[in-house]
């Protein structure tokens, strides 16, 4: 009978760690923003973002991950958390666009 609520503590506790993973995870944020470091690098490598607007973009990043920790401090994601982190990413990427598409480029 003990190795048998034993067994079954086990299994809730198991249970409740794995929710609590699942209402903090934010699988496409951290892909979006892997992505979005991607972009930032072939702009700097392609010469199409200079120096200076490239540091800007990795301060937007930056935000970004701040953000994000503090949307996840409290142990859970709402909609209304992940809309605004969404936002904030969009944001970031129409900055990304513009900028390597813009008519600066660096110099060699």
């Amino acid at each position: 009978m003990k190795k048998l609520v034993v067994v079954f503590i086990g299994i809730i506790a198991l249970g409740l760690t794995s929710t609590l993973k699942a209402q903090t995870a934010t699988p496409r944020v951290t892909s979006r923003q892997i992505k979005q470091q991607e972009r930032i690098h072939e702009g700097v490598v392609s010469g199409d973002l200079t120096r200076k607007e490239a540091a800007a973009l990795q301060v937007q990043q930056a935000s970004v991950r701040r953000h994000k920790r503090a949307v996840k401090a409290d142990g859970v994601v709402t909609p209304r958390e992940r809309r605004s982190l969404r936002r904030h990413q969009n944001r970031a990427s129409r900055n990304i666009e513009y900028q390597k598409h813009d008519a600066e480029q660096r110099l060699y």
